[in-house]
């Protein structure tokens, strides 16, 4: 799978994220501040993951039909990914 540009500026925003919020842990800031900033960072996160999964599918299912073969395991297996990510 080819990984573009988009995905990975996704993960350097995350990757900014986390440090601030190390930041903010070493400034002592409030817990409340903190859980905020780390519930956007899993946010961010889930939403690269629902990315990743959704422009593979996309190609597979694409691969799938080219040689006839049945789509419906693929989605299966996407989904079950996804919630097992949860």
């Amino acid at each position: 799978m080819q990984y573009d540009d988009d995905m990975k500026r996704r993960l350097r925003r995350v990757e900014g994220q986390v440090r601030g919020v190390l930041k903010m842990m070493e400034e002592q800031q409030n817990c409340k501040d903190v859980v905020s900033q780390l519930s956007a960072v899993r946010s961010a996160v889930d939403k690269t993951m629902a990315l990743i999964v959704a422009v593979n599918l996309e190609h597979c299912i694409v691969e799938e039909r080219e040689k006839g073969g049945d789509t419906s395991k693929l989605v299966q297996e996407a989904v079950e990914l996804l919630l097992k990510s949860r």
